[in-house]
């Protein structure tokens, strides 16, 4: 059984990291375990930007976005250099194995550690696009998604009111989790995603026949990464189905705004469990794991499946979509 573990979070920041460092916490103190935190993610790690923690150190935290710890980016722990400073800290404090909280970059960062120096490592998926294979959640996803759907009410307002087009840009550069999910939760018309092509054409034609018909507004949701084959922004966009359209059209890019606020309930529960559970594995000898969900159970896959697959959207939710479109 190890004694002293260590966490850290990186990549991005997404709603209920402090949630899930708060579980880390606890639990390891509930084990009798020493547990530390890392701030500023790989870079804090390279250099020595380690303390211990303890339940007073994560009071007042599960309401709160973002995370305490931090996060910054790391061109030494790209180089095996900066990776063995990294192991070596860890060594210097006596810690045993490492538990990092992010997307799966940041997790196949640890992986590549793990490897080369025998660091046990377990990974918690923390991103707001839910594109970590092998887990049907990540933390963080669930809080931005209603941040979009509660952007989406609000746009639908004005554009009614005007009898406007709005184009809603979310994150997704490679998934359109995000999209899609608050596009069907919201209601609207046209989700863009980068899984699937869009035939801009046929959208303005089908834009102009509703709004013939009576229609009041119409709303596309497009994910930041759908236009990628496209050679256009979504700003440029917007003006494109302007012009076809002859219709007053916006667009909203709703930003950062995304990966903040205070996190939901299925977020900080699930955060929770994901915690308890990379604690109670690490110190019982597992490694090299991600811990994730399958259809409400928690797992654990393997740490090289999990970051060298892609997720792929479910079709399902692509012919929902078309369908209350």
């Amino acid at each position: 059984m190890l004694h002293n573990i260590a966490v850290l979070t990186s990549g991005n920041d997404c709603p209920a990291m402090n949630a899930c460092i708060r579980a880390v916490v606890r639990t390891a103190v509930h084990q009798g375990v020493h547990i530390w935190g890392v701030h500023n993610g790989y870079k804090g790690l390279v250099n020595d930007e380690i303390e211990e923690l303890n339940t007073r150190s994560v009071g007042d935290m599960i309401q709160r976005g973002g995370t305490f710890l931090g996060i910054a980016r790391s061109g030494e722990f790209f180089e095996e250099d900066g990776r063995r400073q990294g192991y070596e800290n860890l060594k210097k404090h006596g810690i045993e194995g490492l538990i990092v909280i992010g997307g799966s970059g940041s997790i196949k960062g640890a992986a590549t550690m793990s490897k080369e120096f025998g660091m046990p490592v377990i990974g918690i998926p923390a991103t707001i696009e839910n594109d970590v294979w092998g887990t049907d959640y990540t933390i963080g996803s669930d809080t931005a998604a209603n941040t979009v759907v509660d952007a989406i009410n609000k746009l639908r307002d004005t554009a009614c009111a005007h009898r406007r087009i709005v184009l809603i840009e979310v994150m997704g550069k490679t998934s359109g989790w995000l999209a899609m999910t608050a596009g069907i939760a919201g209601g609207a018309e046209y989700v863009l995603v980068p899984e699937t092509k869009s035939n801009i054409d046929q959208i303005c034609e089908e834009i102009r026949a509703d709004y013939a018909k009576g229609k009041k507004y119409s709303l596309l949701v497009v994910a930041d990464g759908a236009l990628k084959g496209m050679g256009v922004t979504t700003t440029e966009l917007g003006k494109q189905i302007q012009e076809k359209t002859e219709i007053d059209t916006r667009v909203t890019v709703l930003g950062h705004i995304q990966r903040g606020g205070s996190p939901t309930v299925e977020d900080r529960i699930n955060a929770s469990m994901l915690g308890e559970k990379a604690v109670l594995a690490i110190i019982n000898g597992k490694k090299d794991v991600v811990v994730g969900f399958d259809t409400g159970m928690v797992v654990e896959i393997p740490i090289d499946e999990a970051t060298n697959n892609r997720k792929t959207l479910d079709t399902e939710f692509i012919r929902l979509s078309k369908v209350l479109a």
